[in-house]
């Protein structure tokens, strides 16, 4: 086989080589574009202590009212409807990007919380959501005792 240089030049072999994995790469590249799927709506935040889970939800232009908020166990599930934006008569549509609809996002908790102290607010379009840590879920100090 010529896998040596050739004059100079690299071999027919090393460049059909390489030629072959430039197109791999291309219909790897468009395959992954095209099988993407849409990220999970609301983006959300969820961070512990010790005291329970906070989970922050980005929400713009949802009335408060339109929001379910719902804690089963360990499951807290976020439901609502973001309405259309009303176009004054005789506008025309250029673009329109923001999302408009029904959604429902369940988010599945590091433990159960208390279903009744949960807490949640809405505030420039972000939805904070406290949950406390059941009492028999937090982590308890165990005193050693010397023998």
């Amino acid at each position: 086989m010529l896998t040596r240089p050739f004059w100079g030049y690299t071999s027919p072999w090393q460049e059909m080589n390489r030629l072959q994995r430039e197109i791999n790469r291309l219909f790897s590249d468009l395959s992954q574009g095209m099988v993407s799927t849409a990220p999970a709506y609301p983006a959300v935040n969820v961070w512990t202590n010790q005291e329970g889970v906070v989970v922050t939800a980005e929400l713009p232009g949802i009335n408060p009212d339109d929001l379910n908020i719902s804690v089963l166990g360990n499951v807290l599930t976020l439901s609502g409807k973001r309405e259309p934006e009303a176009i004054q008569e005789g506008g025309k549509v250029h673009r329109r990007e923001r999302g408009y609809g029904q959604f429902t996002r369940s988010i599945q908790l590091p433990f159960d919380v208390d279903a009744n102290k949960v807490e949640a607010t809405y505030k420039n379009g972000v939805l904070t959501v406290t949950l406390p840590r059941l009492e028999e879920e937090k982590p308890k100090k165990i005193a050693v005792k010397a023998a």
